[in-house]
């Protein structure tokens, strides 16, 4: 059996060794510079591709300066798991009224999505009015912080100029 020449003996005698044109193969000078070179004034066949990749060369959305990580549950949800937080001591079950502070579950805000069938006091940061309401209508009740308002002092009007008669 013959055996396969090398890629390289097979290619003496053309002047290109299967990269194309005799000049290419010398360097990054044909193909306008390594990397992101070359895309400068006269490098408009060169942009296009760049403009392509978004990831490096444009900004995705906003970062919001009021973002709020707020995390929430609806009642239904908190229904639910109702009796695995018992389980877990994260909540207590006494005279058939749960009890339950949020933010032993690491939430801020109750949301009224959802039907309660049962008996619940939950203590929370803060909840929507309608959680408040299907709660209470329930037979139980929404505990919120008291909020303390702080009085501001009005600032003394400043007497207005009067228009100064001709």
């Amino acid at each position: 059996m013959k055996s396969k020449r090398t890629k390289a003996s097979r290619q003496r005698g053309t002047s290109s060794h299967g990269w194309g044109a005799k000049k290419k193969h010398r360097g990054a000078g044909h193909r306008g510079g390594r990397g992101e070179a070359g895309s400068g004034k006269r490098g408009d066949a060169k942009k296009p591709s760049f403009w392509k990749d978004k990831k490096r060369y444009q900004k995705i959305g906003f970062t919001s300066k009021v973002r709020n990580d707020c995390k929430t549950i609806n009642i239904i949800e908190l229904e639910t798991k109702l009796d695995s937080y018992v389980a877990k001591n994260k909540a207590a079950l006494k005279a058939g009224v749960y009890t339950i502070k949020l933010s032993d579950i690491k939430v801020d805000k109750l949301l009224g999505a959802g039907k309660v069938t049962k008996k619940i006091e939950i203590i929370v940061t803060s909840a929507s009015k309608l959680a408040i309401k299907k709660v209470e209508i329930a037979g139980g009740k929404v505990i919120l912080p008291t909020v303390k308002v702080k009085e501001i002092k009005k600032e003394k009007e400043k007497p207005q100029a009067q228009p100064k008669k001709e």
